[in-house]
């Protein structure tokens, strides 16, 4: 057996040396009016990501109107001056591409997957969502009607759908992640025309995006591209506001209930975790791999498999740009007790704590690790994505080749400082979700 893990040891040194070797090289630099270029040329296949991050989530909206930042992931599809209404996705799917967005608390991203002939056409069609987005009052009404159909399926309709709204929602009393990305249909519904023209002007600004390509470019003629479609778009000239106030420690365990559509109870913690970035983020993001990744995860093999009192658990760290959360949950098993499953949690906790993991469970946590880093840039999508969120969050988009090195760093003295500095009932919310029919 020690001569299987020398061996496994042995591989995933030289798979990590071949992971670093294969640099992801690319160019940066900026136009006048402050938009952020970033272009990655890979020949490989004939395609091409084109892609826009916008420095703006739900944590920059006013408290009185949150869900913009989702809301506008959905009216910069309506179309523009010079795209007519719906047209936007036919454009892209007719150049034989495929298109998507997503909104978190930081940023909201935008991208189009294209034949690397179609270039042109993607950066047109990121100048004019740039420039020219068409909103008025029937994209609007459109769009709420959208937006809060997809907010009730998935917290409403969803079983544990919205556990992510209310555990944020409970850990959270100060910072803006205290609403979650889809925010309130209430306020949406409130919101005047003159606001989301006022959030577009604020926030879809060249001085407020990244605009990150990658794939089978050549970048000089990309470069034109960029100054035909860019250069002329003015720099925003409203001030950009942004948190800058953190969460007060927390000195006392939360602890609530929540009745939801459901048939089997769960038990959701939620740990406050330091910013993405930070020393501790990573040891934090280690020590929930540990716990929960993959079927012979410490959870899984102790709570799931041998003592049967969870169907499903998982362990998930939020990595945001402030200090976030790190999400811990089980869903029980038929005629297990809620306060069963949570000591059965509380015991793995502890046993991290207490006891340095083996050097056995340590290398194969960093082939985990390692697995995880590589697998996000397979596809030349999230290169752009990846590329655009080291640029804006640490102003180094080269943590992409490098910060594979700050996970290595980590000891697994670090990973059990962590269990017990992080994973103490003072730093926590404990949820108990129950079906409906046990509310009294």
């Amino acid at each position: 057996m020690k001569n299987y893990f020398l061996i496994l040891s042995t591989l995933f040194a030289c798979n990590l040396v071949q992971a670093q070797s294969t640099k992801i090289n690319f160019t940066e630099y900026d136009l006048p009016n402050g938009l952020h270029v970033i272009l990655h040329e890979d020949h490989s296949t004939p395609i091409v990501a084109v892609t826009v991050l916008y420095h703006v989530g739900s944590k920059n909206e006013d408290p009185a109107r949150t869900g913009f930042a989702h809301f506008f992931e959905h009216l910069m599809f309506e179309g523009s001056d010079n795209i007519k209404r719906g047209e936007f996705m036919k454009t892209v799917q007719s150049a034989g591409g495929q298109l998507n967005a997503n909104t978190s608390f930081d940023r909201t991203f935008y991208y189009e997957v294209l034949p690397s002939n179609q270039l042109e056409l993607g950066l047109w069609l990121e100048s004019e969502r740039m420039l020219h987005s068409k909103i008025d009052s029937l994209g609007v009404e459109t769009q709420r009607k959208v937006v809060k159909e997809e907010l009730k399926q998935r917290n409403e309709n969803t079983p544990y759908g919205s556990i992510v709204n209310e555990m944020f929602g409970h850990a959270y009393k100060v910072h803006p992640y205290r609403w979650t990305p889809g925010g309130s249909p209430e306020y949406i519904n409130k919101a005047a025309i003159s606001e989301f023209v006022d959030f577009y002007k604020t926030f879809y600004v060249p001085n407020n995006a990244t605009l990150s390509i990658a794939g089978d470019i050549n970048p000089r003629q990309a470069k034109l591209f960029i100054e035909k479609y860019f250069t002329d778009i003015p720099k925003g000239a409203k001030q950009i506001i942004r948190p800058s106030f953190l969460e007060p420690v927390k000195t006392a365990e939360i602890r609530d209930t929540v009745y939801d559509n459901i048939q089997l109870p769960a038990v959701v913690m939620g740990y406050h975790t330091p910013a993405q970035g930070t020393p501790d983020y990573y040891a934090v993001k280690m020590l929930t791999t540990l716990l929960s990744q993959g079927k012979s995860s410490r959870m899984q093999k102790a709570i799931v498999d041998k003592l049967q009192k969870a169907v499903y658990v998982g362990a998930f760290p939020f990595s945001l740009e402030d200090p976030g959360l790190a999400l811990i949950f089980g869903i029980t098993n038929m005629g297990v007790a809620p306060a069963d499953l949570e000591e059965s949690m509380n015991n793995q906790f502890d046993k991290v704590k207490r006891q340095v993991i083996t050097d056995t469970e340590f290398q194969k946590l960093r082939i985990q690790i390692e697995s995880e880093i590589v697998s996000d840039n397979t596809r030349m999508v999230g290169i752009a994505e990846n590329l655009a969120n080291y640029q804006v969050y640490f102003k180094d988009a080269n943590l992409i080749n490098t910060e594979i090195n700050r996970y290595m760093d980590v000891t697994p003295e670090d990973i059990q400082k962590a269990a017990q500095k992080y994973l103490i009932k003072e730093n926590r919310v404990v949820l108990y979700y129950l079906p409906k029919s046990a509310k009294k």
